[in-house]
């Protein structure tokens, strides 16, 4: 059983993939999964430690980037589209799955030319350009919003939900750790958000009496994980303040609370984990796709949202300090999160590209 996964670039577009690729292997302990992708994106420094191969293709991002970049990515698809046809001619798969991202498109459309069965995975309730295009040519749709159907052939639409990593679906029956503080979950996506940095900065001085009381995990990013460490430093409070956390199953599972944004595949993970999150939905995201992710959690009592502009350090304090004193609360919210996760949307994936992969009668 030989399957490639393409797209990447972010964690959002990548992990879902991950988790397609474990419910494989699960099924199938041969099975042969390689994931086309691209140097710059996060696939680059993850698949291997996660003991999957990569192929990288050069294809550049054409939208929101100016038209010099407009030209620059026009003039880089038929490179790409090529590169996709010879690494799928080497290794000849049975099915190409595209999780979103750049490297996505070439690869799937090449797929497609040379007849191989197609699949994409949508995680946002609104899909984004390269899904847009593709949906007119793959086999199946994956989406994880029934109001992302809309976009789409019905005919081809699957609503599978967000697949999510192994890992993150054994949380629920875990035992509660005996701990005598309260562990702070603090993160932005992969490239760290600004924002949330800036206001968890703003709430130490009140976070201070509690110091005893809690520790945290905060991933900052690359540019400001020296600042936030040392904003920490100052107040006393026991933090480790990282760029990036590798292992982030382990985190939610330490987690008392999350802060985060509201990115599609964040919250597959945080509900499925069963985990409390505030959610603060990045502003500029694609018709605001975050800020109705997180209101759908809000509405079931699963989270609290934050509006950025909203956002400040006294807000967000506010709002970890009622939670963290009122375990009753806190343990219902995490019910209700555990009430949405959908800890079989890599299996309901699997089941579907495995009808296409058999063989035509």
């Amino acid at each position: 059983m030989r399957i490639v996964i393409a797209g990447g670039g972010t964690g959002g577009h990548l992990f879902p993939g991950i988790a397609i690729a474990e419910e494989f292997i699960k099924r199938n302990k041969q099975a042969e999964v390689l994931f086309i992708g691209t140097k710059r994106g996060i696939e680059s420094k993850l698949l291997s430690g996660a003991g999957y191969k990569l192929c990288t293709i050069d294809i550049e991002g054409i939208k929101g980037r100016g038209m010099k970049a407009l030209v620059k990515g026009i003039y880089s698809i038929p490179q790409s589209m090529w590169q996709s046809r010879r690494i799928l001619k080497e290794c000849h798969p049975q099915i190409v799955i595209g999780v979103g991202g750049y490297a996505s498109g070439p690869a799937v459309l090449a797929a497609y030319f040379m007849g191989i069965p197609t699949a994409i995975a949508e995680q946002n309730s609104v899909p984004g350009i390269t899904n847009r295009i593709l949906g007119k040519f793959v086999d199946k749709i994956f989406v994880t919003y029934e109001q992302t159907t809309e976009s789409f052939s019905r005919s081809k639409v699957l609503l599978s939900g967000n697949p999510v990593r192994s890992a993150f679906t054994g949380m629920r029956s875990r035992q509660k750790l005996e701990k005598d503080f309260r562990q702070l979950l603090v993160f932005g996506g992969s490239q760290g958000a600004m924002a949330i940095n800036k206001s968890v900065v703003e709430m130490l001085p009140q976070l201070q009496r509690m110091k005893n009381k809690v520790r945290i995990l905060h991933q900052t990013g690359a540019q400001e994980v020296e600042s936030v460490r040392e904003a920490y430093g100052r107040y006393g409070i026991e933090a480790d303040v990282t760029a990036f956390i590798v292992d982030m199953a382990e985190a939610y599972r330490q987690a008392d609370l999350i802060i985060c944004r509201a990115g599609a595949t964040s919250l597959a993970e945080i509900t499925a984990a069963g985990k409390t999150p505030i959610l603060i939905p990045f502003p500029w995201a694609t018709n605001d796709h975050q800020t109705k992710n997180a209101e759908a959690l809000a509405d079931k009592g699963a989270a609290i949202m934050i509006n950025e502009k909203d956002l400040s350090g006294t807000k967000l304090f506010e709002v970890v300090d009622g939670l963290l004193s009122d375990p009753k609360k806190l343990q219902l919210m995490e019910e209700k999160s555990a009430e949405i996760g959908n800890i079989n949307a890599a299996a309901n994936i699997v089941d579907a590209c495995l009808k296409l992969m058999a063989p035509k009668k």
